[in-house]
């Protein structure tokens, strides 16, 4: 009896352990290789799958969800004999789950050693400073290899991306201090041009003042001289209105003398001509107002009459 309920014991452990490996539920995106003694029969895709027990097995179950494999730095000599370190990133998918597993031992490590020989190609063709500006064109001439060589593994790259590019030490100094002398030149430009600029505008601004100022002196100017021209015309006029004598204005001249020889500075003054008539006409005024008055004499010596002394007599 109890060997009896020991092999209905296995006969159940048995018959458990086979619907186990008869029933297969694969994730979603995702897939599974079977084999039938050794030999590739199918693949299982997503969801629920039978298998025949203790015959066919699982070989690998693979990921088909897009992957994203960082590579370490690698050294790459550019056209100019410099050595730079390039980090690189793949993001690729496996396609086919059969050539993923049969075609290549290791796609990982396959897709690793030729972007690493490709990037050294595509380099060694370039310069540094082509290099450091040409990260666009270098993702897509190593994605275009990358992908037309992983197509028959089952592996589609989706992109390729240069995570950093690291030239060696003296060549990162050597270009800091050439950015740092293209800065100070481009600040020392900035610098001039606005000096520049500012002495232009301060120029502009005198230049625009000093017109001004000239416009104004030249309206002053016209305007003090149209009033004089005004206030003599009112003279002029004021004075042929009233009709003067020559006694008046012989008159007005004897007053201007004064004022002709104000200042201490003046040493030499010139008479008008006209003064000359004017006292002959004022020594005819005081003549006629003197007239047979004694001891005044109103002239000198004419044509017509000599002139006359007075004599005093002589005192005891």
């Amino acid at each position: 009896m109890p060997s009896v309920i020991i092999v209905l014991v296995i006969l159940v452990v048995l018959v458990f352990i086979a619907l186990i490996k008869t029933i297969q539920v694969i994730p979603q995106a995702s897939a599974a290789i079977v084999e039938r003694f050794g030999r590739y029969t199918r693949t299982l895709n997503a969801g629920l799958n039978i298998v025949v027990p203790f015959i066919d097995s699982i070989r690998n179950r693979i990921d088909l969800r897009e992957q994203v494999v960082p590579f370490p730095p690698q050294p790459v000599i550019t056209q100019d004999n410099l050595v730079v370190n390039i980090d690189t990133v793949i993001y690729y998918q496996v396609t086919d789950a059969r050539a993923a597993t049969y075609e290549v031992a290791s796609y990982i490590q396959a897709i690793e050693q030729l972007t690493v020989t490709t990037l050294r190609n595509i380099i060694g063709g370039m310069d540094l400073e082509r290099t450091l500006t040409s990260r666009e064109e270098i993702n897509a001439a190593l994605r275009g290899v990358l992908d037309e060589a992983t197509g028959k593994w089952g592996i589609r790259v989706n992109r390729v991306e240069l995570k950093a590019i690291e030239p060696p030490t003296s060549i990162q100094d050597s270009m800091e201090k050439q950015m740092r002398a293209d800065r100070d030149k481009r600040a020392a430009i900035l610098t001039a041009e606005g000096i520049r600029q500012s002495q232009i505008l301060t120029a502009e601004g005198e230049k625009q003042s000093a017109i001004l100022r000239a416009e104004g002196e030249a309206k002053a100017a016209a305007l003090r001289a149209e009033g004089e021209a005004q206030a003599i015309r009112t003279v002029f006029e004021s004075i042929h209105a009233g009709d003067p004598d020559q006694k008046l204005l012989s008159y007005q001249y004897l007053q201007m003398l004064p004022k002709i020889a104000e200042g201490d500075a003046n040493k030499l003054w010139i008479v008008p001509s006209e003064i000359g008539d004017a006292l002959k006409g004022l020594s005819g005024a005081f003549g006629n107002l003197g007239g047979g008055v004694p001891g005044f004499n109103t002239g000198g010596a004419g044509k017509d009459r000599p002139a006359q002394r007075r004599e005093e007599p002589p005192v005891d």
